[in-house]
């Protein structure tokens, strides 16, 4: 059986902008990027990128606090907010976290948001973007 696994990125986005320029400011390599007008894979009709990003995330971990995946996307990108500032700024970017969760058999993982997330969220002005996926699970309660 699966266990509740939690995957978190920071994505920073937009029309068209340098991606190796963004990774040679921020000294971080993405764990993903893409350009606006590639091929998206794995559909079943052609369906290309509207937009360009740039993103910095875990995989999917087994986890019962989101907190521990923020966290580890925090300290990369910490002490790193002006520069952050400065790329949204030069590109007209938009910044956000992205955090999914797939819960399995109803063991939800704890979701808050710590303080120092909140602030730094609030520097960068970046939003916050949650899907839950909870997958079909028998209960008590439902009987």
């Amino acid at each position: 059986m699966d266990n509740t696994r939690v995957m978190v990125y920071f994505s920073l986005y937009g029309d068209e902008f340098p991606l190796d320029y963004v990774s040679n400011k921020l000294k971080i390599e993405p764990t993903r990027s893409y350009r606006k007008g590639d091929l998206i894979p794995n559909r079943p009709t052609a369906v290309y990128r509207k937009e360009t990003s740039w993103d910095l995330g875990t995989e999917y971990e087994e986890s019962f606090d989101v907190n521990e995946q923020l966290q580890k996307i925090l300290q990369q990108l910490q002490n790193k907010s002006s520069i952050i500032n400065e790329l949204k700024k030069a590109y007209s970017l938009e910044c956000k976290f992205f955090i999914v969760i797939k819960i399995e058999d109803g063991l939800a993982p704890a979701l808050y948001l710590s303080k120092d997330i909140i602030k730094f969220a609030s520097i960068i002005k970046a939003e916050f973007d949650i899907d839950l996926y909870a997958n079909p699970y028998e209960s008590d309660y439902l009987n």
